[in-house]
């Protein structure tokens, strides 16, 4: 299972097949069912997730008790809360489990120790965000200039398995449109499968 892990890291390392093994052989993993939360909107994060299998959903609840989602993380991505900038270190989303999940499971706390005992785990850490955050910075300037139709198209193009994946309702505030309007371009594009 950690093949998925050490496939991932090659990306961003020269370090050798069997250096990689090694680096990853006290790596925790660990099965999440679906449904559960692995982190409530207002906790502290101390954990953060590589996703071996399976989605996790980013999602947050305002005042009023609308649920908006903010991404999925599906297979080969990393899944961090950034959120040393707030006071109280507290989170502003939620993180759960949509399907049966396999993650690594990186202890916060422990962070730096990891950094001090493997120097090349903070080298590789730093490129794996800036590729993360780049990817958030494009995925956002797109968002906001898009239509929601073009939204739902870069979405078939860049995600394709979400939209059998999650269901539709949270596919829809994912995208900013309601349900409705989800179905409607869904029909137009031919694409009616629908999960619940």
């Amino acid at each position: 299972m950690k093949d998925v892990l050490i496939q991932y890291m090659k990306r961003f390392s020269n370090l050798s097949e069997e250096e990689l093994v090694k680096l990853t052989d006290n790596v925790p993993v660990a099965a999440f069912k679906k449904g559960t939360v692995l982190l409530h909107q207002g906790e502290v994060p101390d954990r953060c997730y590589f996703v071996l299998t399976g989605c996790v959903r980013q999602y947050a609840v305002d005042a009023d008790g609308k649920e908006t989602t903010f991404n999925f993380f599906t297979e080969e991505q990393s899944v961090t809360i950034f959120n040393q900038h707030s006071i109280d270190k507290a989170s502003n989303y939620s993180l759960s489990c949509l399907e049966d999940c396999i993650l690594v499971v990186g202890d916060l706390s422990i962070e730096q120790d990891m950094y001090d005992e493997h120097p090349v785990l903070q080298a590789m850490t730093r490129k794996m965000m800036e590729e993360d955050i780049g990817a958030m910075h494009d995925h956002f300037a797109s968002f906001i200039s898009s239509s929601p139709e073009e939204r739902y198209n870069a979405l078939l193009e860049k995600r394709p398995g979400l939209i059998n994946r999650v269901p539709q309702y949270q596919l829809a505030s994912y995208l900013g449109i309601t349900p409705e309007s989800l179905s409607r371009i869904k029909k137009r594009s031919g694409h009616l499968r629908v999960v619940d």
